[in-house]
């Protein structure tokens, strides 16, 4: 609506049903019109609207827009920190609808003279052009797999298929995928070509596909998919070989042949067969990089890997408070549903005014609620909790006392993120050396495939972790998963513990707890070095040792 000048009333009257409706805690799908109306923010033309939703599963009015807006200019929308006034005004001004076009008017300076833009808004928005393009045909690991399980499911439906799995960087397990590909054993290609000729949402690409595989592109995710086409008799080889990085194929036993060498002569039963015939234990798909894993291997001491029902409580959580959707109870409810033995809740701090931070009276309050929730759910515990702003000068965002009043600190940089190394990593490692900081949240701030993340010296920024004994977390939301599994294992090298945290901002965000151990395993993560695989009475003695050690530095 922005996009197309629509008055500015009717725009921000749909702002307000939004910020209204996400805090609604009922289903919006089993209300009519009338009860819509009686929510705040929502008159009838967006109950309507929300009925039509409900009625027919889209938005006639919504399908106008996205028909006569090109496809470039959607992307162009999804550029980080360009909203749709300032697309509108390029494609107005200059008739710009690619990316490619918009990239080209940044290098000949025609973004700076439009109003409201300027020599740094246009390095800035070449920028995040370069870094979109960059990005394009990769997919969420989330994404990915939900599409793949989805396949992998219709697949079961077809003649002549024995076995069928993901392979490849989504079995490995990687952030973001690209390509995408599955491996299946079948006696009948034809009906697998057919599958995706006919089935909706999928266009079958014959120039790039053979005997050996086939290609497909799925226009709803817009990546190519890539499917290994296996017997029944080499399907193990072929999955090995289409799942591990070429490093971890390359790898030579002393006396035996590389792996890339030994399924080409013999055929296997499973994968663990493989890693016998060289005298290896079995690596699991998502530490096959070729990185550290056998180092590990040949000394037999694999470690046994961090599995999700291993941890015992869910740390860094946002509530109605700041800018959750669900309210404490709700959150610390369903955690304990979950089979959870303790919430750390720690909403926003006050200078994140735009996230409703908390100012020192409202944290009064949480800290009552919770004490009262406490009582009321015995023995699950709610601990105080904050993500502290880490300021410019890398203070945290309150007194020493207000600090004191907390069970922990995530400490989390939001603004500005606009550094080079030397500041970030400098504004880091100040807020690491605060005896009240507990955790480091999201490291680099990251947005995986939307912006890229500050530059910081990851190393320099561990070596402080361990030296100050902070905890540094894998925020597991999907879109984050920082800290990189590339460091972490740099991090569990120095001896520093690693939480696993979903920044959950609403009930169903717990569930991205996996993702998180999803990059703690690729990184050789365990639970024994894991904060939250701790008991609820062993991270309450953590927490206090913790507290007590900051009071007596203060």
């Amino acid at each position: 609506m922005e996009l197309y000048g629509e008055n500015d009333f009717k725009i921000r009257s749909y702002q307000s049903a939004v910020r209204n409706l996400e805090n609604y805690s009922g289903n919006l799908s089993e209300l009519k019109a009338s009860s819509l109306e009686q929510i705040d923010g929502v008159g009838k033309s967006i109950a309507a609207v929300i009925s039509e939703i409900n009625k027919n599963n889209n938005l006639q009015l919504y399908e106008d827009y996205l028909a006569k807006t090109p496809e470039g200019i959607l992307e162009m929308m999804q550029l980080s920190g360009f909203g749709p006034k300032k697309i509108k005004l390029i494609w107005e001004q200059l008739k710009v609808e690619t990316l490619e076009g918009l990239l080209e008017a940044c290098d000949k300076h025609q973004i700076a003279p439009l109003k409201g833009f300027g020599d740094k808004t246009e390095e800035k928005l070449k920028e995040a052009i370069v870094y979109k393009l960059s990005m394009r045909g990769y997919l969420y690991f989330r994404d990915a797999e939900i599409l793949a399980n989805s396949i992998l499911n219709d697949f079961q439906q077809l003649s002549g298929l024995s076995q069928a799995s993901v392979t490849g960087e989504l079995r490995r397990k990687m952030e973001i995928i690209k390509p995408f590909e599955l491996i299946v054993a079948t006696s009948n290609k034809l009906e697998l070509i057919n599958y995706f000729r006919k089935g909706e949402g999928y266009i079958f690409n014959p120039k790039e596909s053979g005997p050996f595989a086939i290609k497909v592109y799925h226009q709803a995710s817009k990546v190519d998919i890539l499917i290994y086409l296996a017997t029944a008799e080499n399907y193990i080889n072929e999955l090995f070989r289409t799942t591990a990085h070429p490093k971890h194929l390359a790898y030579q036993v002393e006396g035996k042949e590389a792996f890339n060498e030994l399924i080409k002569d013999q055929k296997f039963i499973s994968e663990e067969a493989i890693y016998q015939e060289v005298n290896l234990p079995y690596i699991a798909p998502e530490l096959r990089e070729g990185l550290w894993e056998f180092g590990w291997a040949v000394k037999d001491k694999i470690p046994k890997l961090v599995e999700l029902d291993q941890l015992k409580g869910v740390l860094h959580n946002h509530s109605t408070y700041s800018d959750g959707k669900n309210t404490l109870e709700q959150m610390a409810v369903y955690c304990k549903e979950l089979g959870y033995e303790y919430l750390g809740i720690s909403d926003h701090s006050k200078t994140a005014a735009y996230a409703n931070g908390l100012q020192e009276f409202r944290i009064n309050k949480q800290h009552e609620e919770i004490d009262l929730l406490n009582q009321k759910l015995a023995p699950f515990k709610i601990f105080k909790g904050i993500e502290s702003d880490i300021l410019n000068d890398g203070s945290l965002d309150y007194a020493d006392n207000v600090l004191a009043s907390f069970d922990f600190i995530v400490a989390s940089i939001h603004s500005p993120l606009r550094m080079d190394e030397k500041t970030a990593t400098k504004r880091l490692i100040t807020a690491i050396a605060n005896p009240f900081t507990t955790i480091l949240g999201h490291p680099t701030g990251r947005l995986l495939l939307q912006r890229k993340a500050y530059p910081i010296n990851h190393y320099a920024v561990i070596d402080a972790c361990a030296n100050y004994g902070v905890v540094i977390e894998i925020n597991a939301h999907p879109f984050r998963l920082d800290l990189d599994w590339r460091y972490v294992r740099y991090a569990l090298d120095k001896g520093v513990p690693i939480s696993i945290n979903p920044d959950a901002h609403e009930t169903i965000g717990y569930h991205d707890m996996y993702y998180g151990i999803c990059v703690g395993r690729k990184a050789g993560l365990t639970a024994s070095e894991t904060l939250n695989a701790k008991s609820c009475q062993e991270i309450t003695v953590y927490f206090n040792k913790r507290k007590q050690s900051a009071l007596a530095k203060v």
